[in-house]
């Protein structure tokens, strides 16, 4: 008996360090940035969007974020630095819908920093959902204040072998200026790969109504974006709407509901004016980006180059939209893209 006890003494004390290790060094190199910011020398590895934007937006240094989903993944932060002088980071979602945003926004403004500048890009497709739907189910244990929950994270197997032990063996730090960059490099943007991969939806006879989204829409700007802009006045919001590609839109003509999303965009943008700290920029009136196919890999990603074209336009004014009016002709040019387009031509062609 006295030998069995000494075993389980043994054993419980074996269990008991290795425990405190564990955690001593996930709370020492941190890879999710939950209590501090990044030790200097560790190859961070940045990939996980839902677990690692919430620990970057309290403990990162910045002044301004960018927040959307992959329309704005190709966003390189130097770019904001030397056209704004903003220390700018990266906070994006794929597929975000707008209550993914409204949950890193509650950080960011939480997290104690001076924001000068937000840049969000809005999808008008994301804005039709609930107000309380995610893209993803988040880990909500990393994004609350609540420390007792913090053991799924100090003794979770994937952070201890992928986060920590892996880029130790093999160190390739991720650059934070262009964390979440798009996978795809400058050969898959062209016509060719687009057309290949792209396959058009079942014609809808009926056409949908044109105040259908309205509803959800105003629910979504009420719940998840209007009180961040009312509530932090000294903070400036870049928002904007991407440039989808032209294939897009014969998606929503094939679907019938283009008047639908016309009105949508002229009612978020509409609601966004009324604001004094905000500045509304519309891109996908631009013909040059979005008939181009050369310029995307899929049917609405598009290539950095065009990123980097929207900072430009952020830092000197080009396609702002400072009126109702001036959205309104934006719509118009937009509308007259879509109509003047030769879609026939297009798909008669082999790719």
């Amino acid at each position: 008996m006295n030998k069995f006890k000494k075993w389980l003494v043994t054993a419980a004390a074996a269990i008991f360090i290795l425990l405190f290790l564990t955690a001593a060094l996930v709370i020492f190199v941190d890879p999710f940035f939950q209590y501090h910011a990044p030790l200097k020398n560790f190859p961070y590895l940045v990939d996980n969007q839902l677990s690692q934007n919430p620990g970057m937006a309290k403990h990162m240094e910045y002044d301004s974020v960018i927040l959307g989903s992959s329309m704005t993944v190709n966003f390189d932060t130097r770019w904001f630095a030397q056209t704004m002088g903003l220390e700018t980071i990266k906070l994006c979602y794929s597929g975000a819908y707008p209550k993914d945003q409204a949950n890193i926004m509650d950080i960011v403004f939480d997290s104690g920093h001076r924001v000068d500048a937000v840049f969000l890009g809005v999808d008008v497709t994301t804005y039709t959902g609930g107000v309380n739907e995610t893209k993803y189910p988040i880990p909500t244990y990393l994004y609350d204040d609540n420390l007792l929950n913090d053991v799924q994270y100090l003794y979770n197997k994937d952070v201890v072998l992928n986060y920590i032990l892996r880029p130790l063996a093999d160190p390739d730090k991720t650059d934070l200026a262009t964390v979440y960059q798009s996978w795809w490099t400058d050969e898959y943007y062209n016509i060719q790969w687009v057309m290949h991969n792209y396959e058009p939806p079942a014609v809808v006879e009926r056409e949908t109504p044109e105040d259908a989204y309205l509803e959800s829409t105003e629910a979504n700007l009420r719940a998840n974006l209007c009180p961040y802009i009312e509530q932090n006045p000294g903070t400036m919001f870049y928002i904007f709407f991407p440039p989808y590609s032209i294939l897009y839109w014969n998606d929503v003509i094939r679907e019938n509901h283009l008047d639908a999303t016309m009105m949508e965009y002229a009612h978020i943008a509409d609601t966004l004016l009324t604001y004094d700290n905000v500045r509304v920029f519309f891109f996908p009136d631009q013909e040059w980006i979005v008939t181009d196919l050369n310029n995307y890999a899929d049917y609405t990603h598009y290539h950095r180059d065009i990123n980097r074209y929207m900072t430009e336009c952020f830092a000197n004014g080009t396609c702002e939209i400072k009126s109702a009016e001036e959205m309104n002709g934006a719509l118009r040019r937009m509308r007259a893209v879509i109509d003047a387009f030769d879609f026939e031509e297009l798909f008669s062609k082999e790719y």
